[in-house]
């Protein structure tokens, strides 16, 4: 096994192999070499996404419309003209990194405020329809069907979603009542949205084996070359 390790001649491979094992290393104790593991993807996580997020979000959105001319380092077309609106998210920008000065972070609670009121009552609209209303509409057009062709399961599966939302959301409400129809409904509720939270930390779990499953391979296959 040993020559089979030391065949392989790629520095990527090996160093992808030590940051994976440092990685894995961490199931036996906190050491150096995760540590090292960790902020090394740390580090170079933040630095990769400082980066796209200058290219790709803060120069074409408040360089080029304030400096057309700065359109041509990247090869694309200038603005027609200056577009000074643009100072205003770029001020508010601005306020916001003076929280890292203390005398002056009181500035930055401003664009704080701001960027949470606007997204609050921006969001706000867009997804009761897409969250609610749309789904809700599109289940209780799925119990009254168009074809007359449709089939009984079809049928007992858009009313069994129905009835599911309906639960669902009536536990939301939390209504309490001595009926025994309305804590049924409620317990209903309460075990669709169990249902719904395993479902969804199974997905979760499932994506996370699959990673390690893929590491897994990497070592034995690219690194170590067994299989």
């Amino acid at each position: 096994m040993i020559c089979v390790i030391t065949s392989s001649s790629h520095f990527e491979t090996w160093l992808a192999a030590f940051l994976t094992l440092a990685v894995f290393s961490f199931l036996y104790r906190d050491n150096p070499f995760y540590k090292f593991a960790e902020h090394l993807f740390v580090g170079v996580s933040a630095a990769y996404w400082m980066v796209l997020g200058f290219w790709s979000t803060l120069w074409p959105n408040a360089v080029v419309p304030l400096f057309p001319d700065a359109a041509l380092v990247v090869g694309a077309t200038p603005p027609a003209q200056r577009d000074l609106i643009i100072l205003v998210p770029v001020i508010l920008g601005l306020m916001m990194l003076l929280k890292m000065v203390p005398r002056y972070a009181s500035w930055g609670n401003y664009t704080t405020a701001f960027i949470i009121g606007t997204t609050a009552g921006y969001s706000l609209v867009r997804y009761l329809r897409s969250d609610f209303i749309y789904q809700l509409g599109s289940i209780i057009k799925s119990v009254i069907p168009e074809s007359a062709n449709i089939g009984l399961p079809e049928v007992f599966n858009s009313i069994f979603i129905l009835l599911a939302t309906i639960s669902a959301l009536y536990y939301f409400l939390r209504i309490r009542t001595n009926k025994r129809s309305a804590n049924f409904i409620s317990r209903c509720g309460l075990l669709v949205l169990m249902t719904a939270f395993g479902v969804s930390f199974g997905s979760a779990v499932m994506g996370r084996v699959t990673l390690l499953v893929d590491r897994l391979y990497f070592l034995f296959s690219d690194w170590m070359g067994i299989l």
